[in-house]
């Protein structure tokens, strides 16, 4: 029995790096190659935790291989735009200029309550309010509405205004995070002169936001 916890803790640890040695993404937004090597990889892994008497480099070898061979293909695709095209496809316009691509939508096999589900998704229940539609190559579609059913900008209503970045982090659970606060150019001494001014230590905070301008938000534990 702790000979199978040891290798099932080993080859957690080596999934948790392979995906981390991949990239950062949902589900739903890996690339064909992406989805293959994940369903592969997993499969994989299953194998030595079952079978104890099985070496585990039979599945530590051919996990490390697939994770770098998905890097080293994503370097190509980068450098590439053929080898793109082959290992993850290319985007398909099925609306534009407000008319539906039948034929675009019959070559992708996108079915009309695939297109209207996706529509919903974005607040969109009228299709002819949709001007361009592009079916990505995670399968996701992406809609750009006719002008008259956009929301209204700042822009448009000739709104004056800076643009900064969102506020961040900078404690969470009573932690500070330097990161988040090297971001912001914010130093210890300002976190805790802010929150002696709230009269709040810094265990006490359960979370604490900072934007660019230093506007900050506090909530505090709750006893």
């Amino acid at each position: 029995m702790s000979v199978v916890f040891i290798r099932a803790i080993i080859l957690y640890m080596l999934l948790i790096f392979s995906v981390r040695l991949m990239g950062k993404r949902q589900i739903g937004e890996l690339q064909p190659s992406e989805l293959a090597v994940t369903i592969l990889i997993s499969n994989i892994a299953t194998l030595p935790v079952e079978d104890t008497g099985m070496p585990l480099l039979t599945g530590i070898i051919p996990i490390i291989t697939l994770a770098s061979l998905d890097v080293i293909m994503s370097w190509l695709a980068i450098k590439s735009r053929g080898v793109r095209r082959v290992m993850s496809g290319m985007p398909a316009i099925i609306i534009q200029d407000g008319k539906l691509d039948q034929k675009k939508m019959r070559e992708i096999r996108f079915t009309v309550d695939d297109l209207m589900e996706s529509l919903r998704g974005q607040g969109i229940f009228d299709i002819s309010e949709v001007q361009f539609a592009m079916v990505e190559t995670t399968g996701n579609l992406s809609v750009y509405q006719k002008y008259q059913y956009r929301n209204v900008t700042n822009s448009d209503m000739e709104l004056k205004g800076k643009s900064i970045n969102p506020p961040e982090i900078v404690i969470a659970d009573g932690n500070p995070d330097g990161d988040a606060m090297a971001r912001l150019a914010l130093s210890m001494e300002w976190i805790e002169h802010t929150l002696k001014k709230e009269k709040t230590a810094i265990g006490d905070v359960f979370l604490m936001t900072v934007d660019s301008d230093r506007n900050y938000s506090l909530i505090r534990k709750e006893r």
